[in-house]
C-alpha cells in the first residue's frame, strides 16, 4: 500500500478499480484492509473506484499515540480525497468510520457526493461509554486478558447469535479473533480509544447536505439499530436500512447483502 504525507501525516492507503470514487472509512482498532475482504471486491465489479486507508492510529500510517480527534480523521479521509483528485466521493463508513463520515459531511460537503454510514450512532449511549473507558482502563493498567477469552467476548459483542448458531462457523470466528487478542495494544489503538465520544450530535446532522444511506445491523450490540435510525431521521431525506441476522460486523456476517445494499445506493438504485 502507497504512503503518502497527507494532513500533515503519513497515510497509507490502496486504491482498485476505475470509476467514481468511493472512499472507505474503517472503525476503530482496525486496518483499512479488512474492507478489502468483501466490499473492494463487489465495489469494483460494479464500476468504482474504491480507496481504503489505515486511520490515523493503525500502523503503518502515523500512530499519532499523543492522541486525537474525530477532526483529525475527518481532515485526513478530505486529504485523501483531495490527493485522489479533488472529489466529490462517494464515502462509506462503519463504527467510528461511519461517525467520520458524518462530520466529514458537515465540514466539508464539497468533497462527498453520497454519504453511507453503517452501525452508527449520533449521541453518547452509557453503555458504549461505559465499555470504552473499560478498554482504556485495561490497557492503560497493562492487564492482558487471556487470548481465549478475549476472543469469546469479541465474538458476544460484534457477532449475531445466528452467525455463531453453528459450532463449526462459531470456532472459526473465535480462531480469528483469538489470533487478533494475542497482541498487545497499541498505542496509536489507544489513541483511537481515547477520542472524545461525549457530544451529542443530531441536531448538526439536520445540516448534512449530501444523499445519505444509515443501515443498521438488527443484534448488533455495540451500536444498537435504534441509534442509527436516530441519525437516519436527522439527516435530512437520509434512507434507513436495517439488516437482520447479523451484529456489529454485519459487512462481514452478511457481506452480499451489505454490498447490494451500499451499490443499489450509490448507483442510483
Amino acid at each position: 500500500m502507497p504512503i503518502a504525507t497527507l494532513n500533515g501525516i503519513a497515510l497509507s492507503y490502496d486504491v482498485s478499480g476505475t470509476g467514481p470514487l468511493v472512499v472507505l472509512v474503517m472503525g476503530a482498532g482496525s486496518p483499512g484492509r479488512v474492507w478489502r475482504t468483501y466490499q473492494v471486491p463487489a465495489l469494483v465489479d460494479a464500476g468504482f473506484r474504491v480507496a481504503t486507508m489505515d486511520n490515523r492510529g493503525i500502523a503503518p500510517s502515523a500512530e499519532c499515540a499523543g492522541g486525537m480527534r474525530v477532526e483529525d480523521l475527518v481532515a485526513d479521509t478530505a486529504a485523501l480525497i483531495e490527493h485522489l483528485g479533488g472529489g466529490p466521493a462517494h464515502v462509506v463508513g462503519t463504527s467510528m468510520g461511519a461517525r467520520v463520515v458524518q462530520e466529514l459531511a458537515l465540514a466539508r460537503p464539497e468533497l462527498v457526493r453520497k454519504a453511507v454510514m453503517l452501525a452508527t450512532v449520533g449521541r453518547p449511549h452509557p453503555l458504549a461509554r461505559t465499555l470504552n473507558v473499560g478498554e482504556r482502563a485495561l490497557h492503560d493498567k497493562r492487564v492482558q486478558l487471556p487470548p481465549e477469552y478475549a476472543a469469546a467476548i469479541k465474538v458476544m459483542l460484534n457477532l449475531s447469535p445466528h452467525t455463531v448458531q453453528d459450532p463449526a462457523k462459531a470456532q472459526e470466528w473465535l480462531d480469528i479473533f483469538e489470533f487478533g487478542a494475542s497482541a498487545t495494544p497499541s498505542a496509536g489503538v489507544r489513541a483511537q480509544l481515547g477520542m472524545d465520544r461525549s457530544q451529542d450530535r443530531l441536531a448538526a446532522y439536520a445540516r448534512i447536505t449530501a444523499p445519505s444511506l444509515v443501515v443498521g445491523f438488527a443484534d448488533d450490540r455495540m451500536a444498537p439499530p435504534f441509534l442509527g435510525r436516530e441519525v437516519a431521521a436527522a439527516v435530512p431525506g437520509s434512507r434507513y436500512v436495517e439488516i437482520e441476522r447479523c451484529g456489529h460486523y454485519g459487512y462481514l456476517e452478511r457481506p452480499e447483502e451489505v454490498n447490494r445494499v451500499i451499490i443499489d445506493f450509490l448507483s442510483g438504485h
